[in-house]
């Protein structure tokens, strides 16, 4: 991965061969949060940032077919996923490469790729979720 591409933003994941969405974790409610908030929302305690799990099941979705903002694919996808080690439920793009492949129930792993542009029109990196193969080679 080109080193000189900078994330959509910073601090929302890390990068490497097991990249991982960096959530905020509440150790007086044992609660996590995606994106991590400064303070926990339900007690106002400092939190503290976690690595989530990069395993998720697609809870909903949708596939745009309109013209996309910031250089990212068209059509492209968006949807919810649960990261069930987590008890929590994130938002993300879906991979652009496998939108026949998205179904409710699928399980799903996170990535870190170059997609689209910036605000100033730069690449940059984006997280996303692919499918994982089943048996059979779908």
């Amino acid at each position: 991965m080109n080193e000189n591409i900078k994330p959509i933003l910073e601090g929302i994941f890390q990068t490497g061969p097991f990249p991982s969405l960096l959530g905020g974790y509440c150790p007086a409610c044992r609660r996590k949060y995606f994106p991590a908030p400064a303070v926990c929302p339900r007690c106002l305690m400092t939190v503290r940032s976690v690595p989530l799990s990069r395993e998720g099941v697609i809870y909903s979705f949708t596939i745009i077919r309109t013209k996309p903002p910031f250089g990212l694919p068209q059509p492209y996808a968006v949807g919810y996923v649960d990261l069930v080690d987590d008890n929590l439920r994130v938002i993300g793009l879906l991979d652009h490469e496998k939108l026949d492949r998205l179904s409710v129930g699928r399980e799903v792993t996170l990535s870190v790729a170059p997609i689209g542009l910036d605000r100033s029109g730069q690449p940059c990196l984006r997280y996303f979720f692919t499918t994982k193969e089943r048996g059979g080679g779908i």
